[in-house]
């Protein structure tokens, strides 16, 4: 006896209720993102995921940059030009502007409510297959990635969700729809490691690049690298952190040099936060701090000093 046909609307189990729920609340709103160089000629592609219905659409740096034009296509068939809002290559992140409104699109979540073992989603166009969905979860919270730039992109989303070549830029979607990161890398010797860059970050870039092109931090004008403490050092200073940074070089007319900052200067603490290396001092250098006095507690020869650096902004 043959089996009955199986019903078309048979209720789902809850794991695939809320992937299927992820896709349909966010899968119209995912980009296809064609980067084009000089002569008009592809140089890269990648996805994107609209979040305004006027057209922004955000993706990856790397995915954006050094292209001239884009090009972006819809799961809906519909397509469009594009041009390049902004781009801040130490958090991976682009905005582009498509030449359309009225669109579908993505709404944030918070990244920083999400919890180890959470469903995710990502969405994107890997290797031209469009609108394509992998699930998994939330494999670690809080990781660092080194940006192409050199510095430390911070609470970085670890994911086993798969990603392939063509999904940079596409967004990661928890079980109730909401955009929780974008995805950005994958680690080339393993499987099942990808990293999505948080939503939180992602939301207040894409907002500073929509109203300045650019995210603006602040300087000190300096060259420097991490080293370690003599443990004697480390004990008299009653240190947690076992590492400091050695100045290599100071910026002629720098905000460092200015306070007086001397090659082979240890840095300790700035702004009153202990320095444990380079990316500390990376992380805190927001344009919050910018033309604001901030103490800088250093080791010179033998002697230890407090001066007052004023950073500036970095162009």
């Amino acid at each position: 006896m043959l089996s009955p046909a199986p019903s078309q609307d048979f209720e789902l189990d809850p794991y695939s209720a809320r992937v299927a729920h992820a896709f349909e609340a966010v899968g119209p709103s995912v980009a296809s993102v064609v980067a084009f160089g000089q002569g008009n000629q592809p140089r890269g592609q990648g996805s994107g995921v609209v979040f305004t219905p006027d057209g922004y659409v955000l993706t990856n740096s790397h995915v954006a940059a050094g292209a001239r034009e884009f090009q972006i296509s819809l799961p809906n068939g519909q397509k469009s030009a594009a041009r390049l809002i902004g781009d801040d290559p130490e958090t991976d992140l682009a905005v582009l502007r498509m030449e359309t409104g009225g669109l579908d699109y993505a709404r944030f979540g918070s990244s920083s409510r999400l919890r180890i073992g959470e469903l995710v989603v990502a969405i994107g166009n890997p290797l031209g297959y469009q609108t394509t969905v992998t699930a998994g979860i939330v494999s670690a919270l809080g990781r660092t990635l080194r940006a192409r730039s050199g510095r430390l992109i911070e609470s970085v989303i670890q994911t086993d969700s798969p990603l392939n070549p063509g999904n940079s830029g596409g967004p990661l979607v928890d079980g109730r729809g909401l955009v929780v990161g974008i995805n950005t890398a994958m680690a080339g010797a393993a499987q099942g490691i990808c990293f999505a860059i948080g939503s939180d970050t992602a939301e207040d870039v894409a907002a500073r690049l929509m109203r300045d092109g650019r995210v603006r931090r602040a300087r000190l004008g300096i060259a420097g690298q991490t080293v370690t403490l003599d443990r004697r050092l480390t004990r008299r200073l009653e240190r947690a952190a076992h590492n400091a940074i050695m100045v290599s070089e100071v910026i002629d007319g720098s905000p460092a040099k200015k306070a007086g900052v001397q090659p082979g200067d240890l840095l300790l603490t700035f702004d009153r936060h202990e320095l444990g290396g380079v990316d500390d001092l990376h992380r805190l250098l927001t344009i919050e701090r910018a033309a604001r006095e901030c103490p800088l507690t250093i080791v010179r020869g033998a002697k230890l000093e407090t001066i007052t650096v004023v950073p500036d902004v970095k162009n």
